[in-house]
């Protein structure tokens, strides 16, 4: 739904969904394959992607919660659409380090290959959370363009409801 936004709310409105995305291409995609260059050295680089991303989440999260009561209602539905997708890329890391905890259970305590914890870890925990980056790049971008636009989709407008505010066009 479409609504006549002042362009200072548009440019706030799309700072979620430039951080989300920053998060989602520069550190889960260019400093992670960076990282993978230098990983038979040195470890730490690829531990800063998690750490990264998982700090730009709780601040997403956190900043989310915050623009409930501080930002306008434009601005405040675009953080939640990024808070809600922060809560699936949590949500994906969870899985992906149960995975590996599964892993570690079975080669430790039950005698699984090294080659087959890999692949399960690899098959069952890190491609889930590639493709599920992928889609939210996808899924981000729109967003951002919408907030462009001076939109907000269908689904946010029912769950953050704002009866002053009337749509150019739906």
């Amino acid at each position: 739904m479409k609504y006549e936004i002042p362009e200072d709310q548009v440019k706030k409105a799309k700072a979620p969904h430039e951080l989300f995305l920053t998060n989602l291409i520069g550190n889960h995609i260019l400093w992670f394959v960076a990282a993978l260059g230098v990983y038979g050295s040195f470890w730490q680089p690829m531990a800063l992607v998690p750490v990264l991303s998982l700090l730009t989440i709780f601040y997403t999260l956190w900043r989310a919660n915050k623009a409930k009561s501080s930002d306008s209602w434009f601005v405040m539905c675009h953080w939640q659409i990024c808070a809600r997708r922060s809560k699936v890329l949590l949500l994906m890391f969870s899985i992906l380090g149960m995975v590996a905890l599964l892993g570690w259970v079975g080669y430790t305590y039950f005698g699984m290959m090294e080659v087959a914890v890999q692949a399960m870890i690899g098959g069952m925990g890190v491609l889930p959370v590639m493709v599920t980056v992928l889609v939210l790049i996808v899924m981000e971008s729109d967003a951002m363009h919408q907030a462009t636009q001076q939109s907000v989709p269908k689904g946010v407008v029912e769950r953050f409801p704002n009866s002053e505010m009337v749509p150019l066009e739906e």
